[in-house]
């Protein structure tokens, strides 16, 4: 007499992988894309573009990140911790040093008359080799800066941190201080 050989009850095993699925459906954490939100001009039309748009050396920040993830800032090396208290220094010319961006008297609502460097210029270069841990922490570090003197100003006229402004108070305020960062297209600017 010949022996059976026992069946494995097949009906469940679609319910086990459906649940198991599900399973690893809801326990699996997916990674969310991080970047830099800017909010970037509109593109002028040809005839508004003036001939001479020449900036004034003293109104620019240079700031030069090379392929070693070397910072350097109008051409003196500088570690990155210190370059948000250098990018407000030159955002607010407290001082109003000549060799600091120039600075001009606005009206500006909620604020009234204000003595600010509007035409203040934060060019940053990248060098092709750069990280892009170290770019975002140059672009944190800058951003960081533009920050601090807006939160500092709406403490001083509204008694508020900035993010906690009406929007036609927080437009006041960056009306003061307007995020001006230049990005070149990035290239060789050094090291390995």
């Amino acid at each position: 007499m010949a022996r059976e050989t026992p069946e494995v009850p097949m009906a469940s095993l679609a319910d086990i992988a459906f649940m198991l699925l599900i399973f690893f459906l809801v326990a699996t954490t997916m990674d969310i894309d991080q970047g830099l939100q800017r909010v970037l001009p509109p593109m002028p039309d040809e005839e508004e573009i003036p001939e001479d748009q020449q900036i004034r050396e003293r109104n620019v920040l240079v700031v030069l990140v090379n392929a070693r993830d070397q910072l350097m800032v109008e051409g003196e090396p500088t570690p990155i911790a210190q370059l948000r208290d250098r990018a407000k220094e030159f955002i607010e010319n407290p001082e109003d040093d000549p060799n600091l961006p120039e600075k001009e008297t606005i009206d500006v609502p909620y604020l009234g008359e204000v003595y600010t460097p509007t035409t203040a210029v934060i060019s940053l270069q990248n060098d092709r080799g750069t990280s892009y841990g170290m770019y975002i922490r140059v672009q944190n570090e800058l951003t960081a800066a533009y920050n601090e003197l807006r939160d500092d100003l709406a403490m001083e006229h509204f008694g508020r941190p900035f993010n906690r402004l009406t929007d036609s108070q927080q437009e006041a305020i960056r009306e003061v201080y307007p995020m001006t960062i230049s990005e070149a297209e990035p290239r060789e600017v050094g090291g390995n």
